[in-house]
């Protein structure tokens, strides 16, 4: 698949390469693993680009994959150190007199190596970058543990990056450019499985694109295909996350992706009554859920329902992890029975959130969100609202617009003005979002 979007992120590498030819810069690149973010970085426009991988391996050991690298490519020769320090600062001193572009991937798990590296390589940034000219770029999968290195306070490399970019999925406006490019009759029900599976994430949208898989039954297809990678994609990527206690995260992730969105639903589920912890590991450490309260709740409320932030997770476990013994008996054909016939009604679900993200991109809204009362009830599947104009917009969102019940949503919209103040004072425009309107 041919390279899309990102032209605001490619702006800001080429400019801050050209800075660093004045004085060393770094830059840090983050986003879910298969986001896209070496293909970006190594689009950078240097004559000489090193790569480093941190793999879980000793430090030794890393250092010779580093001096190989170096000595391959910038023709000289290192020697043998056995601390990435050491690597470092010679890199620093060598791009006085030859600039060239460092890429450090999968940087945070220097913390598996030796969790002192990240002390080190302020030290020698300090001391060093001044007289140096290297474009230093840093680019790491765990979202949350980026955050932390980089604007903790507490962390030695706070207050380093001169430029931090975050990759997310491509928008919907991208999605749609690229199925157009591989299929020009495509429908919105084909953008929509593509949406469910893919999420916009980059590396799953140029597996299905590089196949041709471009309608929708091809696409959720895919899912259980004989040796597709999807189907341990998910088990591949989280569970060296989890550790010992993996399964206890993959339920709770199943049951949010199967509809149990409440603390109290999920722990009944498992009959485990202590996933506080869990929760707040998976929202605030592998940011992969996040609580969702009614629109216009106090912050404080415990009117809660959570939610996953990656569409190709959520369909993964509500099917694929769901029914992994289906797989493991060798019986992935009836699992594929199980998706053609729930697919229809989870990617109501799904039309749901596409329309989330679509009005999100807009940028014509302060608060977007949805509403429901303390036993369910009521619930409005999209609020858009813009307090500066004081304009709401509520919409239900049905496939087919033909099943909209206006007389329901105008009782449910009387409902959400006597219960939120906020919206008395709006002007209120109301309908339904379908297929139709993707």
């Amino acid at each position: 698949m041919k390279f899309y979007d990102r032209e605001n992120e490619l702006a800001v590498l080429n400019n801050v390469l050209a800075q660093s030819r004045t004085e060393s810069r770094m830059t840090v690149v983050m986003g879910r693993r298969r986001i896209g973010k070496t293909e970006l970085i190594r689009r950078c426009n240097d004559n000489t680009i090193l790569y480093f991988f941190v793999a879980r391996k000793a430090e030794a050991l890393l250092c010779e994959d580093f001096i190989r690298e170096v000595e391959e490519k910038m023709d000289v020769t290192l020697g043998k150190f056995t601390r990435f320090s050491e690597v470092f600062v010679y890199l620093l001193k060598l791009s006085k007199n030859r600039p060239f572009t460092l890429i450090i991937d999968e940087f945070q798990d220097f913390q598996r190596v030796n969790n002192s590296i990240f002390s080190e390589i302020q030290r020698d940034w300090d001391l060093y970058r001044h007289q140096g000219k290297i474009n230093l770029i840093l680019s790491g999968s765990v979202f949350t543990m980026m955050k932390k290195i980089f604007e903790d306070y507490n962390e030695p490399l706070f207050g380093r990056a001169n430029n931090i970019i975050t990759l997310f999925p491509f928008t919907t406006s991208t999605l749609k450019t690229i199925i157009r490019d591989y299929n020009s009759s495509y429908s919105n029900e084909d953008l929509l499985a593509l949406y469910a599976v893919s999420g916009g994430v980059a590396w799953y949208v140029s597996m299905l694109m590089d196949k041709e898989y471009t309608t929708k039954n091809r696409i959720i297809g895919y899912l259980t295909e004989i040796n597709s990678p999807l189907i341990t994609e998910g088990r591949n990527i989280l569970i060296e996350e989890f550790g010992p206690d993996y399964s206890i995260y993959f339920s709770i992730l199943t049951c949010i992706a199967s509809g149990l969105h409440n603390r109290g639903e999920i722990e009944n589920i498992m009959q485990y009554n202590n996933i506080g912890s869990y929760l707040t590991r998976l929202e605030k450490y592998h940011g992969l859920i996040k609580p969702h309260q009614p629109i216009f709740a106090k912050p404080n409320g415990k009117n809660i329902k959570y939610k996953l932030n990656d569409e190709f997770l959520t369909i993964w476990f509500r099917f694929i992890y769901r029914y992994q013994s289906y797989i493991e008996s060798g019986s992935i054909d009836q699992l594929s029975r199980i998706i053609s016939r729930d697919y229809d009604s989870y990617s109501g679900f799904v039309l749901e959130r596409y329309f989330e993200k679509k009005l999100r991109e807009s940028g014509q809204y302060t608060g977007i969100g949805q509403f429901w009362n303390r036993k369910g009830e009521n619930e409005i599947d999209l609020i858009a609202v813009n307090e500066i104009d004081n304009i709401a917009e509520v919409y239900e969102i049905k496939k087919d617009p033909n099943k909209f019940d206006k007389t329901l949503l105008n009782s449910k919209i009387e409902y959400l003005k006597r219960n939120c103040p906020q919206m008395k004072k709006m002007a209120i425009k109301s309908g339904v979002l379908s297929l139709e309107d993707m």
